[in-house]
């Protein structure tokens, strides 16, 4: 009876790991590529390279940290995306984050729904991607941390002062007072930290 190769057993062995994370992990990659960049088809070109990447990894290095490492070679690649694309046409906002929305068929679900990503467009850049990556993705903080480059306790306080920003924004609308959230002195300190942390990584 003839054996097979070991390289071969390798090869095998790393083809069905890489199935197995494409059937996992390619829905949620394309959702946050095409949320990041606005559209499905370069959503789909960003996964597809993401996957290719994987390809080329060993499988023992990635393990216990897989989806991190995925996320965050997509919004690489989806951030490169959108600098190219920006320098090829005039684009008026290129920190815009578009919202890709999946709204119910109910009219009073699509309202709802349309409300909340309303307010999401409202906050900064930062909370919005941390709250996309939570409650869109399922991340860990720890997971959002090693995708973001910020630290879990950062992490925290974006996805809380983003939270209490939206409740109030909607809560605001519901009784017709029309003001907006306005962070308090220990959040502005706290929000001025982690602007300095994220100029200084750049």
């Amino acid at each position: 009876m003839s054996r097979r190769p070991k390289s071969a057993l390798r090869t095998s062995a790393q083809g069905n790991w890489v199935t197995d994370a494409l059937e996992i992990h390619e829905r949620p990659l394309i959702r946050y590529a095409k949320w990041l960049l606005g559209d499905l088809e370069s959503a789909r070109d960003v996964v597809q390279e993401t996957f290719l990447r994987l390809c080329r990894e060993e499988p023992a290095r990635l393990e216990g940290h897989l989806a991190p490492w995925l996320f965050t070679v997509c919004r690489n690649l989806a951030l490169d995306a959108r600098k190219k694309a920006a320098r090829m046409a005039s684009i008026e906002d290129d920190e815009q984050f578009p919202v890709a929305c999946d709204l119910d068929e109910r009219h009073d679900a699509r309202q709802a729904l349309a409300r909340i990503h309303g307010t999401l467009e409202k906050l900064p850049a930062n909370q919005r991607e941390v709250v996309y990556l939570k409650f869109q993705c399922d991340l860990s903080y720890k997971e959002i941390s090693e995708i973001t480059a910020l630290s879990v306790s950062n992490v925290g306080f974006l996805l809380h002062t983003a939270v209490r920003a939206i409740r109030s924004h909607l809560s605001a609308e519901t009784t017709g007072a029309g003001h907006e959230y306005a962070p308090n002195q220990s959040e502005r300190s706290e929000m001025d930290r982690v602007r300095t942390g994220r100029a200084r990584q750049g």
